[in-house]
């Protein structure tokens, strides 16, 4: 196997070499899925390995919500009023979440792992909101979902009364289909095929490789988020709407069964499950696996290196799976003596 910490050398420079063709993917009735991942759902559209897709995503809510929040009729995007008109019945799968895709990516299946490249996330509305439940809905009374407005050029919003927060847009939803076994899956819940991850490092600049499940990955992305805590503690962040461009790449020299990140200056792995403590056990298992990968450890030393050297965090609590992500700094991992 390829070492991790070599991700992207070789095919990076073959995707260079072949000019990647640039798709365009809003959201629009015809081009999404509505609360679910599915091996056999309908690609949106197909791209070649090493391509471009410029994409849209609509928030989780509809008009009538959004109205009700104080948002102007003429502010609601015609998108999603006709996405939440028009997709309807036993079109929507069992989540939520309306899901922009699924992309099929030529030569991926299963086995593979694809690589996404996050270029580019951006901020289409002014607003955003926060809905109130969660892990301890006792705090949230009447009325509690609140519109959030968004100060675009300082990159700030203020989220109460003398608490002002960074802007930094992700998509809480990036996944592809599972295994053609498990049917159609809801979009809440985040597993081996990524999904509601609600990981808050997927900004901009940073790539995410997830392990392929059935043929052309069938990649979707949604549920956009401008900013949110670790935990996610009351089940939503700023709720928006994003606009980005992702470049997506096959590896068959890689093999994963959890989701990695990568950052400018971490590496992160992933756990869910519906027990926190066997979603944490998944996490700390994955980074074991990546310490003895990359830097020629056994389980064990890899282990206490983990201990002593990468940071354990809770992703959300809230999606029924939870999520827990593991982190360790790059600057970390200098070169063996």
């Amino acid at each position: 196997m390829v070492p991790a910490l070599a991700l992207g050398c070789v095919i990076a420079a073959t995707a260079r070499a072949q000019s990647p063709k640039v798709h365009q993917l809003p959201a629009t009735p015809a081009t999404i899925a509505y609360g679910y991942y599915w091996s056999e759902a309908t690609p949106a559209v197909r791209v070649a390995s090493g391509d471009i897709v410029e994409i849209e995503t609509m928030l989780t809510n509809s008009p009538t919500g959004l109205e009700r929040m104080g948002v102007k009729p003429e502010d609601v995007p015609q998108h999603l009023r006709d996405i939440v008109t028009q997709v309807t019945g036993a079109a929507r799968g069992p989540g939520g979440h309306i899901l922009t895709g699924p992309i099929y990516v030529e030569g991926a299946d299963s086995g593979d792992v694809l690589e996404v490249r996050i270029q580019r996330i951006d901020l289409p509305l002014a607003y955003g909101y926060n809905g109130c439940a969660g892990f301890i809905r006792e705090f949230c009374g009447q009325g509690a979902t609140r519109l959030i407005m968004m100060d675009r050029r300082a990159m700030t919003a203020e989220v109460a009364p003398g608490i002002t927060v960074p802007l930094r847009p992700f998509w809480g939803s990036i996944g592809v289909a599972p295994a053609a076994a498990l049917g159609r899956v809801s979009s809440n819940p985040p597993g081996p095929h990524a999904g509601n991850m609600d990981n808050k490092e997927l900004v901009a600049g940073t790539t995410l490789f997830v392990p392929v499940w059935a043929k052309g990955a069938l990649l979707e992305l949604g549920d956009g988020h401008a900013a949110q805590g670790d935990g996610e503690v009351d089940q939503t962040a700023i709720e928006t709407n994003l606009t980005g461009r992702i470049q997506l790449i096959v590896r068959k020299d890689i093999k994963l069964d959890w989701p990695r990140i990568e950052t400018p200056t971490h590496w992160i792995v992933m756990g869910a499950d519906t027990s926190l403590t066997v979603a944490t056990n998944i996490a700390v298992r994955q980074m074991v696996k990546f310490l003895v990968e990359t830097k020629g450890l056994t389980p064990t030393v890899a282990y206490q290196a983990a201990s002593m050297a990468a940071d354990l965090r809770i992703t959300q609590l809230v999606d029924g799976n939870v999520g827990v992500h593991m982190m360790i700094a790059k600057s970390y991992l200098v070169p063996s003596r």
